[in-house]
């Protein structure tokens, strides 16, 4: 398995090239060449196995360079069970009081938040990628985060030796819980820097530094080469693909899947494109999906596109009370539309150059036809979030963020409009409510509640009867190292002073 270029059809690496480089020279983002295809043989298969077996029977069909030792050493460090608290499995699949109706929690690792599945897996992978491939030289791994990436990365890779990290993020864009996480990092090799921009400027800012010939040359000088943890890297992104076929196993193993070729829906709370990609994956290598219903908030970019077939980002930008999903440029998007076209790089570039430098750009109707038969796309504001937020529990006793909430009120919007209430259905459910207290609490109580987000998170537990999560509640006696800020002109600037060089 090797893998290929969304931008130049000339590229082909190995998987640990993929995964230690991030992203190709030219920009484009790497796809594997072809994907392995499971039967329900296969799938009955995995149904009797644990996540760990699961995911190093998936990822060997990637991994192809990888040993057997290598890919299993790294799954199980990755999905141990002393950081994913008290769940057997890192992940947890709740029935609703809907019949059809099921919520995959990804959120009970070390930060709460989904990033964990594939971000406790990534560092493992990526060392081993460098050594396969560039032995000695330090990783600078760049990283822009929309609130959720930041905090997994950090924590996946703090102390991992050959590695240097810095983050940046929106300084008013991210909640203040995630923004504790943050500034309250450990890890000598950690770094973490907030810009006066959104989460998009954020995004050009690193894509732009990483695609610099002459700061590659001075990092080479260096010993040193960048590489990324955002899902632009494919060794993030393969991971997901993982849990959407765990989630169909254990409804086989239950009973709710009872026959071969049996369909779900699955519907993702999405800005950047990486969660519901994954799930596209799936469903390409066998996975019986019949519909993948991509939720947006306010910044309802690819909202319109699914709709329309053209993507816009010249809009109003929202700080949402969803911030991770606070995106007007959805990068993993560039991966679908290679596969839309056959592999047309040269189609694929001319868009991308039309995004970068028009702010838009429209795809032909044989492209949109074939996404708008497998996706789609809708979007919720923040009061139809918040009344969500209080549907859930008034209703159902479950207590959910604000990202998961646009996700089940886009799914019912996508009920209402089809009429499709038998497919049984898998929301992604992508963070724990903890993480957005103060948003969680209004939409229970109304008005704006008081107090910092410790006193907002002791409300919370108080108020629903839930536990609040121990990676939430030992920040409080975490001291702040990062308080950082720059503008968006300086980040290669910060780059720069963080790695000790001139």
């Amino acid at each position: 398995m090797n893998y290929k270029s969304t931008r130049d059809q000339s590229v082909n690496v190995t998987a640990a090239q993929a995964i230690a480089q991030g992203i190709s020279k030219e920009g484009g983002l790497f796809v594997p060449e072809k994907l392995p295809s499971y039967s329900y043989a296969d799938l009955c298969a995995l149904s009797h196995m644990d996540y760990v077996d699961r995911a190093q029977r998936i990822l060997s069909d990637f991994l192809t360079d990888f040993t057997q030792e290598e890919i299993q050493e790294s799954v199980t460090a990755a999905y141990a069970p002393d950081k994913f608290g008290e769940h057997p499995a890192p992940l947890a699949l709740q029935q609703t009081g809907e019949d059809n109706m099921y919520l995959l929690e990804l959120w009970h690792g070390p930060t709460c938040a989904f990033k964990d599945m594939a971000l406790q897996l990534l560092p493992h992978l990526l060392t081993k990628s460098l050594h396969k491939t560039c032995d000695g030289k330090t990783a600078v791994i760049l990283v822009a985060t929309s609130g959720d990436t930041g905090k997994a990365a950090l924590e996946g890779f703090k102390d991992v030796a050959g590695t240097k990290m810095l983050v940046f993020y929106p300084e008013d864009g991210v909640s203040p819980m995630q923004k504790r996480q943050m500034a309250t990092q450990e890890g000598a090799n950690v770094h973490v820097c907030a810009i006066e921009g959104n989460f998009d400027d954020a995004q050009t800012g690193v894509k732009k530094i990483f695609t610099d010939p002459a700061v590659a040359e001075i990092l080479a000088k260096n010993n040193m080469l960048f590489s990324s943890a955002n899902s632009i890297n494919w060794g993030r992104l393969l991971p997901q693909i993982v849990y959407y076929f765990s989630a169909y196993c254990d409804l086989m193993s239950t009973g709710e899947i009872d026959h071969e070729g049996e369909e779900i829906n699955i519907v993702v709370p999405t800005g950047n494109f990486g969660n519901i990609l994954a799930a596209y994956y799936a469903r390409s290598m066998g996975l019986p999906v019949q519909k993948l219903i991509c939720a947006s908030n306010s910044n309802n970019v690819l909202t319109d596109f699914i709709r329309s077939g053209t993507y816009d980002k010249n809009r109003h930008f929202y700080t949402t009370i969803s911030p991770s999903m606070d995106i007007l440029i959805s990068s993993n998007l560039e991966r679908l539309l290679y596969h839309m076209t056959g592999g047309d790089t040269q189609k694929v570039s001319g868009w991308m150059a039309q995004l970068a430098h028009e702010g838009r750009y429209t795809v032909d109707e044989t492209v949109l036809r074939q996404i708008q038969s497998l996706f789609y796309g809708g979007y919720c504001n923040d009061e139809d979030t918040e009344r969500t937020i209080k549907m859930m529990f008034d209703t159902e006793h479950y207590l959910c963020d604000t990202h998961t909430a646009v996700a089940i009120n886009v799914y019912k919007q996508y009920v209402e409009q089809s009429g499709d209430r038998a497919t049984p259905t898998v929301i992604a459910s992508t963070a724990s409510p903890y993480k957005f207290a103060a948003s969680v609490l209004q939409a229970l109580e109304g008005g704006r509640p008081n107090g910092d987000e410790f006193a907002m998170v002791e409300s919370l537990s108080a108020l629903t009867g839930t536990a609040i999560p121990a990676p939430i509640l030992a920040l409080k006696e975490k001291g702040v190292r990062f308080n950082r800020v720059c503008d968006t002109a300086s980040m290669l600037e910060v780059v720069f002073d963080t790695l000790g060089i001139r």
